[in-house]
């Protein structure tokens, strides 16, 4: 089974949950940058949520399909159509054989992702198929797709075979057929263009001046161009140090907030390098993370402190969504 491409768009790439255990080695461990919506395109086709899904930026491939998939769509509406008519988002889609699939302007966000019932047959490499494009590393011969590329998929999962056989029977003649239900909008995240993000205090957060804390979650932070998944850079009311004070290189994570000493943040993000040595002021909380992740060039985001309970609750509301979604598809498609 194979899908081509026929026109690769802004920024396509195979990424998975990210390839952890090697950043003692300074391999950092990449993945999708909206987690929460590569899971729920997983488990809208019957996959584990460790199966690689394309990540699409901004503009959207084209792509043909050889043979009949289950697909879903989920994260940023890039307005994706099949053979010139609309699809929806976020639940399966069975798409006949000679199909093509491609993508308008995004009305919101700026990531979509496109799981594959079975999943993409690339090669693991480090125990991931996420695409590191900086050192060529996994993914699909460890770059973005090109045109005329062949993207080789695994057998459906036996879930997906189910989901295929009954949407095949609906619709016959379309180029597609897909369920009436959707994944509920209250379990799919807000994804404004303007998002609050909440964060947690990071292990340097007293070192910033009085009136730079009051500005960090007073102000306005506009999302630069020098921005991308390895972090976003934002302009705004400068943040200073209360006293210069040097700082050893300390492990990093996704959603840390550093600030240089020109005072404008950098937030890491899904390709950070392993370690840093800005101070950290602030840690994104896990929930809020695929908000920031798709929050486009020109947003503007605001910070709020929040504590360790609230940002362990809203984890464990994501989890419970995701946990509930698996089992409704399960039981509808017994």
């Amino acid at each position: 089974m194979t899908i081509q491409v026929r026109r690769p768009g802004l920024l396509s790439t195979l990424q998975d949950l990210g390839r952890y255990g090697y950043q003692k080695y300074g391999v950092m461990a990449g993945g999708a940058m909206d987690g929460f919506a590569h899971r729920a395109a997983n488990r809208l086709v019957g996959n584990d949520d460790a199966e690689a899904t394309l990540e699409m930026t901004v503009t959207g491939p084209v792509l043909y399909f050889e043979e009949p998939a289950l697909i879903s769509l989920c994260g940023s509406d890039l307005s994706p159509r099949i053979d010139g008519i609309p699809i929806p988002s976020w639940r399966p889609i069975y798409v006949r054989a000679g199909g093509t699939l491609q993508f308008g302007s995004a009305r919101e966000g700026c990531r979509c992702y496109l799981a594959v019932s079975g999943g993409f047959n690339v090669p693991p490499r480090m125990n991931s198929c996420s695409t590191y494009l900086r050192a060529g590393l996994g993914g699909f011969e460890g770059r973005a797709l090109q045109a005329d590329d062949r993207l080789l998929l695994k057998p459906a999962t036996s879930l997906g075979k189910r989901m295929m056989r009954r949407l095949s029977e609906q619709s016959p003649e379309a180029p597609f057929s897909a369920p009436a239900w959707r994944v509920s909008y209250e379990m799919v995240p807000d994804y404004k263009a303007n998002p609050e993000i909440r964060v947690m205090p990071g292990g340097q957060y007293h070192w910033l001046e009085e009136a730079g804390r009051k500005a960090f979650f007073e102000s306005e932070f506009k999302v630069l161009p020098q921005s991308d998944r390895m972090g976003y850079r934002l302009s705004g009311t400068p943040l200073y140090m209360a006293k210069p004070q040097e700082l050893l290189s300390e492990p990093v994570a996704f959603g840390t907030v550093q600030v240089p000493p020109d005072g404008h943040p950098i937030v890491l993000m899904a390709d950070r390098q392993t370690t840093g040595g800005y101070p950290k002021v602030a840690q994104v909380m896990t929930a809020d993370l695929p908000l920031l992740a798709q929050a486009s060039i020109g947003s503007r985001i605001r910070f709020r402190l929040v504590d360790l309970k609230e940002a362990q609750a809203a984890l464990l509301r994501t989890e419970w969504n995701l946990d509930l979604l698996q089992l409704s598809i399960q039981m509808f498609f017994q």
